[in-house]
């Protein structure tokens, strides 16, 4: 018969950093993933300058976005079964070289077509950091009550980029050159992922899987489970998306476009202090009804952002917003570990970066005109459809994000308070 046990200890960030090897891929990893929070709105705020409409930036970043979005889990696959340096390496010298090409292309004033052109290879070769990191905490955490801190851990990582990243990008395209902001991802792309690459003593384990695993190799798009976060992932993407584009317009219209990269990083900063506290918790209830809760309040904050019309509004509500998507974003992640095997988890954490990416793709092309045709609050409209969308779709899935029957379960981290089979007649 199974026993179970539930564990009361409560390890914490700094457990978690004295990790062996920790810091040796996570301060590369941060400069590394730096970039991709300043690619969309660098990329929006260059054209919008060449080409004088916020629709033509959309579309150039939506490219971009819709890119990563199919190349991502592609590039998952290739760093479960070759590993992490073999995909990186390329990567990144291809990323810098379309980005530096994309940004001649807009300041010489060429048709919208060849900037499309050259998003493609721009979006497709965006280093996926985040994901290999997510990997590599796996692979040293796997099991242990660490792994749910690492999680919310990573969702502060990557809010803390999205806080500086598009307040840098702006202040760089705003009070430098319209296209510095783009230069500086180039560059950062290149150093950051060539260091990171460099790190090999803390790469997953890649290739076949061995008799040790047992696990056939598969997508790990074939779990119902996966293909649910990917639909909850794409509604946090046309968050991203939407607000990158209506708080630049809106800022545009009252004649303050500065305050663009602050609004932002008010937004990005409400996500990482809620990605604090989700680590710092030790939450009572599952992930799963922790998911469909807080993606009910991230629907119902961003139902509410069309209606501010204020510097003031806006940014108290995109602070709410922020706080409402880590929530979201940790339990997604987390989920990942109990519903994909080891030799695939590399590639779902990719598919949950690229779902952002489309759904921050769709958003940003959608909001573009919208801002274009009815101004900046019609914008905001994005958010609100694309989190409604997909909150009734987890309503009547969440079902499918149990783990599937005979899996063996593995404590997710103390902060679930779940149940851990440790036995078995």
């Amino acid at each position: 018969m199974a026993s179970t046990v539930v564990s009361d200890k409560r390890p914490g960030y700094g457990q978690l950093l004295r990790t062996p090897g920790a810091l040796s891929f996570l301060i590369p990893g941060f400069a590394a993933r730096q970039p991709f929070a300043m690619l969309t709105i660098g990329i929006v705020l260059l054209v919008q300058h060449t080409t004088g409409s916020f629709g033509s930036a959309g579309a150039v970043a939506a490219v971009t976005g819709v890119s990563m979005a199919l190349f991502a889990p592609q590039s998952g696959k290739l760093a479960d079964r070759f590993g992490q340096r073999a995909v990186l390496v390329p990567g990144v010298l291809v990323h810098s070289v379309a980005v530096s090409l994309l940004v001649v292309l807009a300041l010489v004033g060429a048709p919208l077509w060849a900037l499309f052109l050259a998003a493609v290879p721009a979006g497709a070769s965006v280093p996926q950091v985040g994901p290999m990191v997510r990997a590599r905490w796996a692979a040293k955490l796997d099991g242990t009550p660490l792994m749910s801190t690492a999680a919310a851990f990573e969702s502060v990582t990557d809010e803390f980029a999205f806080v500086v990243g598009p307040v840098l990008a702006t202040a760089l395209c705003t009070g430098v050159h319209p296209a510095a902001g783009l230069i500086a991802e180039a560059a950062l792309t290149l150093v950051g992922g060539l260091f990171f690459a460099a790190q090999r003593a803390t790469q997953p384990a890649y290739g076949r899987p061995t008799t040790a695993t047992a696990e056939p190799h598969r997508s790990a798009l074939s779990v119902p489970g996966v293909r649910v976060l990917v639909i909850a992932f794409l509604g946090i993407g046309s968050v991203f998306g939407g607000m990158q584009v209506s708080l630049t317009a809106f800022t545009e219209e009252i004649g303050n476009p500065g305050a663009n990269g602050l609004l932002y990083g008010i937004f990005a900063a409400g996500n990482m202090l809620a990605g604090i506290a989700m680590g710092a918790i030790a939450w009572k209830t599952g992930p799963r009804r922790r998911l469909v809760l807080g993606y009910a309040g991230l629907a119902a904050a961003a139902s509410l952002l069309w209606t501010a019309h204020s510097v003031l509004l806006l940014g108290a509500l995109g602070l709410v917003v922020g706080l409402c998507i880590a929530p979201a974003l940790i339990t997604g992640y987390t989920l990942v570990e109990a519903l994909v095997p080891a030799t695939a988890r590399t590639e779902a954490f990719t598919w949950l970066t690229g779902a952002v990416a489309l759904g921050q793709a769709a958003a940003v092309t959608v909001a573009g005109r919208l801002a274009d045709a009815h101004g900046a609050s019609a914008g905001f409209l994005v958010p609100m459809a694309g989190t409604a969308l997909a909150l009734a779709t987890l309503l009547a899935l969440r079902s499918r994000l149990a783990p599937a029957r005979g899996t063996r379960t593995i404590a997710r981290g103390t902060r679930d308070r779940e149940p851990v089979t440790v036995g078995s007649a």
